[in-house]
């Protein structure tokens, strides 16, 4: 029996278990070449110079699906009627601006910005 708890904890644990986070993602490319980043993500948005460095925009949108609101009652000339007026779902579209920083053509630092970038 005890074979058997221990067994269905593990496996409770493991479906517990996050990935990576995207921060820890994109660390994998600190300190690489502009090329080896073009390659992996994909060309980029935009690009701006500015003092000697290089900075590289990629974007990132998908499109959520997002709950109805709660069922509100439909009211009538004459009170309150049976049933509801259905609300239909919505949908919000989620993006994540993702900037590198290249110096001497090597990635030196990122930030993200959006809501999808969590």
């Amino acid at each position: 029996m005890t074979r058997t708890a221990a067994l269905g904890a593990l496996l409770l644990l493991g479906a517990c278990a996050q990935g990576p986070t995207l921060q820890q993602r994109l660390s994998v490319f600190m300190g690489q070449g502009e090329a080896d980043l073009v390659a992996a993500l994909g060309v980029p948005t935009r690009t701006h110079e500015a003092e000697g460095r290089r900075f590289l925009q990629f974007e990132q949108r998908r499109t959520q699906a997002v709950a109805a609101p709660p069922p509100v009652p439909y009211y009538g000339r004459f009170g309150p009627r049976y049933g509801y007026w259905p609300q239909p779902p919505g949908y919000v579209v989620v993006g994540c601006d993702i900037t590198f920083e290249l110096q001497d053509g090597r990635v030196q630092g990122f930030s993200t910005r959006g809501e999808g970038c969590r």
